[in-house]
C-alpha cells in the first residue's frame, strides 16, 4: 500500500491555504488564482455551444498544461544547441512547436524535456543533460515576453494571470543521474521538476518497458531510494517509459503522487509504453495522473491514427482511474507518427472539442486541460513540506563497467567497447547522444 494512499486531500489543501494566508504577498497569489479559476462573466451559459468554440473559449481561461515536448532534443539535434540559428517567434517547418502555434494552441504551461539518449548511459549522460538543462533555460530567456520559468504549480497559476507560457523542465531517463542522488539534488536546485525513472534503457536500480531483460524485477532497493529522495525534494517521479513492475512498486512507494508525463492505455494499444489498467487503478488510489500522449505508436499500435482514437483513450483512463487522474503529454517534437488535426501544438483544441462532442462537462475540461495537473504539483509540495529528514547519503557500489573506463585504469578503449561484463541490456557502445534517436 502506498504511503500516500488514503491521506486526507481536502485537509492537506486547507493546511496549505491556511500557511499561505498567513502573508500579504500569499494572499495576493490566492486572490489572483481565485479569478483564474472563476473569471468574470464565464459561466457554462455565457459559452458557446458549437464544441470548437466552446473549447476555445474554455482553453482560454483554463489553457493546457503539457506534460512533454521533446523541442528541447530537435534543437540540439537539428542546430546542435546554437538558439542563434532558430527563430520561435514565428513558424518553423523545423519543428512542431513554434510561439504563434503555442498561442493558437491555448498552451499555458509545458514541461520541456531534458532528454539525452541512452547512448550516454556510463558515459557523459550528466555533462549532456546539463546541456539540455542550459538550453531549456537559454530558451525561456530568450523569449520573455512568451515563456516565464516555473518550478511550482503557483508558478504556472501567475504566469498565466500574466498571459505567459510556464516553463518547466522535466529529465527524460534515470540514466541522467549516473546513479548519483547527489546528482538528483542539484537538478532539482537548478528547477527540474520531474524525473522519468527510465528511458528506453533499464539503469543499474530501475527496469525500463523496452529491454527484453528485467534485471531488477522492478525497482531495486536504490531505486526505491531514488523514489523517496524524490519525494523529500519535491520532484515529480514519472513512469513513463518504465517496465509494468516499475510502475507497480513506485506507485506503491512513493509518498505522492506520481505522474506518466506522456503515457496511453495499454487496453486499447498493448504498447509496454503504456499503462495497464491494474496500475490504473493504483492511479486512482494514489490520486496519480496520466497524461496521455499522442503519438499514433501508442494510440493504435501502428503508424496511422486519428484524433477520435486519442480521444478514447482519454475516455479509458477516464473511466478506470477517473476524471480526475487524466491530463495531456503530447510528446510533441519527439515522436513522427500522429494523427491528422493533431500534429502540431497549435491544435490542442481539436482534441477539446471532441471530448465536448462526447459529453465532457466544462468542469472535466478544466481537469483535463490542467486543473489535474496543478492538484498534483500541490499535493507533491505538501508531501515534500512533511518530510523531515535529511538528504539521503546513499552511494551505489562503483560496479565493473566503472572500472573500465579507460581515464580510470589500464584498461585500452577496445576493451571498454565491448562491454566487458555490462549486462546486454545495458550496454551502450554507439556514438553518445545519437541525434538519429527520437526520445518518444
Amino acid at each position: 500500500m502506498s504511503g500516500y494512499e488514503g491521506l486526507d486531500h481536502t485537509s492537506r489543501t486547507r493546511r496549505r491555504r491556511r500557511l499561505c494566508v498567513g502573508g500579504g504577498i500569499a494572499v495576493v497569489v490566492l486572490a489572483v488564482v481565485l479569478l483564474v479559476s472563476i473569471p468574470p462573466g464565464r459561466n457554462s451559459n455565457d459559452l458557446p455551444s458549437e464544441p470548437e468554440a466552446r473549447a476555445l473559449a474554455l482553453l482560454k481561461d483554463s489553457p493546457v498544461i503539457d506534460g512533454h515536448n521533446d523541442l528541447p532534443w530537435q534543437i540540439f539535434r537539428q542546430y546542435s544547441n546554437h538558439l542563434s540559428l532558430i527563430d520561435l517567434d514565428n513558424y518553423s517547418k523545423s519543428f512542431m512547436t513554434d510561439i504563434p502555434r503555442l498561442r493558437e494552441g491555448k498552451l499555458g504551461a509545458q514541461f520541456w524535456a531534458a532528454y539525452v539518449s541512452c547512448t550516454s548511459q556510463y558515459r557523459d549522460a550528466v555533462r549532456a543533460t546539463l546541456d539540455q538543462i542550459d538550453v531549456i533555460k537559454r530558451m525561456v530567456k530568450a523569449y520573455p515576453d512568451t515563456f516565464v520559468f516555473a518550478t511550482t504549480a503557483d508558478d504556472i497559476r501567475t504566469a498565466e494571470v500574466k498571459g505567459k507560457i510556464a516553463s518547466l523542465i522535466g529529465v527524460e531517463g534515470g540514466h541522467s543521474i549516473d546513479s548519483s542522488l547527489a546528482t538528483l539534488r542539484l537538478y532539482y536546485e537548478m528547477g527540474v521538476r520531474y524525473m522519468t525513472l527510465t528511458h528506453t534503457c533499464n539503469t543499474p536500480w530501475a527496469d525500463s518497458c523496452a529491454p527484453t531483460e528485467q534485471p531488477n524485477k522492478g525497482l531495486s532497493p536504490f531505486g526505491v531510494k531514488v523514489v523517496r529522495e524524490m519525494n523529500r525534494l519535491g520532484m515529480l517521479v514519472d513512469l513513463s517509459h518504465v517496465s509494468a513492475d516499475v510502475m507497480r512498486q513506485a506507485l506503491n512507494v512513493s509518498t505522492a503522487p506520481i505522474i506518466f508525463s506522456h503515457s496511453s492505455a495499454y487496453a486499447l494499444c498493448n504498447n509496454s509504453r503504456n499503462v495497464p489498467d491494474d496500475v490504473l487503478k493504483l492511479v486512482k488510489a494514489t490520486q496519480s495522473i496520466v497524461m496521455v500522449n499522442f503519438a499514433s505508436d501508442f494510440i493504435s499500435c501502428s503508424a496511422n491514427s486519428t484524433l477520435s482514437q486519442v480521444a478514447d483513450h482519454i475516455d479509458h483512463i477516464r473511466d478506470i482511474a477517473g476524471i480526475e487522474c487524466v491530463g495531456i503529454g503530447s510528446d510533441f517534437d519527439g515522436v513522427s507518427n500522429l494523427p491528422p488535426n493533431l500534429t502540431d501544438v497549435s491544435m490542442y483544441p481539436n482534441l477539446f472539442a471532441e471530448l465536448i462532442r462526447r459529453n465532457y462537462t466544462d468542469d472535466d475540461i478544466r481537469r483535463v486541460s490542467r486543473d489535474n495537473l496543478l492538484r498534483v504539483m500541490d499535493i507533491a509540495q505538501d508531501a515534500a513540506a512533511d518530510i523531515t529528514s535529511d538528504p539521503d547519503e546513499a552511494v551505489l557500489p562503483v560496479p565493473t563497467w566503472r572500472a573500465l573506463s579507460p581515464l580510470l585504469s589500464n584498461v585500452t578503449m577496445a576493451d571498454f567497447e565491448t562491454g566487458n561484463g555490462v549486462p546486454l541490456a545495458n550496454q551502450t557502445c554507439r556514438p553518445t547522444n545519437n541525434a538519429d534517436v527520437l526520445p518518444d
